[in-house]
């Protein structure tokens, strides 16, 4: 990763920036404000998400997209103009993403991810993978991991969402939790004995997270007892997941409703295989799935996306944050790193 700058915040950006200093500090702007982005997929969860860390006041943000802008593409994706038909998603991207913030340094890549050098990864704080393939996602993350880039990754597929985040082995944060206040020794009853909270004070919690590689992730061994005991707790979207990684593997595309017919039939055969393969019961996965997995949907989006672009923004104000100083952590919990969503049951 390149040597960074010690960031300084302009008057001008002070002023932009006014709410959200307020919330976390001056040096957590700072910290925001020297980080470089890579986000790769500009469909219409890339754009959420790039909209939300142009927004908030990243260094820079790198757009990553080879595709070019469809019909589907222009229902959930709103930085791309309807003119813009036959474009690079990247391209096309980049006016629109810039004009939500001038002082975001903003650059389309118009490459395909998968020709990328190790070393062009490299260059960032973070790498927020959408719409990419199970393999490259895999390659990404491990090469991160050897180089303590955080790494995020997320995809929309109609009702159902995910989000993956690697942050490394071990990653420090605090909690602000209610203080809990210790009986004192001149009351008596059972109750002045209790400790009670005090709603008005608050103390930090200082603790640590440990992440897992997107690779172990998903090549869980059920057939292990311990793996076995967890069957129960583990949602049925993360088998799901497989089934929709391994279709985007197989076809090279997502299940398209202009398709349905044809790619329900897959699906249902997919889910059969890949549920034999992880040695689980076939009976996970009925085949309602199939209805809620097609095309990309502006509120999921919305809200994947947010969720995404949160935990990139929070590990970037805490970047080498000095433990000794827990006020700096407060607002950087991060969830578990492979979160499934459906919609609009809530999330899961």
């Amino acid at each position: 990763m390149i040597e960074k700058e010690d960031p300084v915040i302009s008057e001008e950006e002070a002023a932009q920036y006014d709410r959200q200093i307020r919330l976390w500090g001056l040096e957590a702007q700072k910290r925001l404000r020297g980080s470089r982005v890579l986000l790769v997929g500009l469909g219409g969860l890339g754009a959420e998400v790039a909209k939300n860390l142009i927004l908030a006041g990243v260094k820079g943000l790198t757009l990553l997209d080879h595709e070019q802008v469809s019909e589907e593409s222009c229902r959930a994706q709103f930085l791309v103009p309807v003119t813009a038909q036959g474009q690079n998603r990247a391209q096309a991207s980049l006016e629109r993403a810039q004009n939500l913030n001038p002082m975001v340094e903003v650059h389309a890549d118009s490459d395909k991810v998968e020709d990328k050098p190790d070393d062009f990864f490299l260059q960032f704080d973070a790498v927020c993978l959408t719409g990419c393939s199970r393999d490259l996602m895999v390659r990404v993350d491990q090469l991160c991991s050897q180089h303590s880039i955080k790494v995020f990754c997320g995809d929309v597929y109609g009702y159902y969402g995910y989000m993956f985040c690697n942050l490394g082995q071990e990653y420090n944060y605090v909690e602000e939790k209610p203080k809990i206040v210790k009986p004192t020794g001149g009351s008596d009853g059972p109750e002045a004995k209790k400790a009670k909270v005090d709603p008005n004070e608050t103390t930090m919690v200082k603790k640590t997270a440990s992440f897992c590689t997107l690779k172990e992730a998903l090549e869980v061994d059920w057939t292990s007892e311990k793996a076995k005991a967890s069957l129960k707790r583990t949602p049925v979207d993360y088998f799901l997941l497989h089934v929709l990684l391994k279709f985007r593997t197989d076809k090279g595309r997502d299940p398209d409703p202009q398709c349905f017919a044809e790619d329900s039939q897959l699906l249902r055969q997919i889910r059969d295989d890949v549920l034999e393969a992880l040695a689980v019961s076939g009976g996970l996965l009925n085949d309602d799935f199939i209805s809620y997995c097609f095309s990309e949907m502006s509120p999921v989006c919305a809200v994947v996306g947010g969720v995404l672009g949160q935990e990139v923004v929070k590990v970037s104000i805490d970047v080498s944050v000095d433990p000794h100083h827990p006020n700096q952590y407060r607002f950087l919990k991060v969830p578990n790193c492979l979160i499934p969503f459906i919609f609009p049951l809530g999330f899961v």
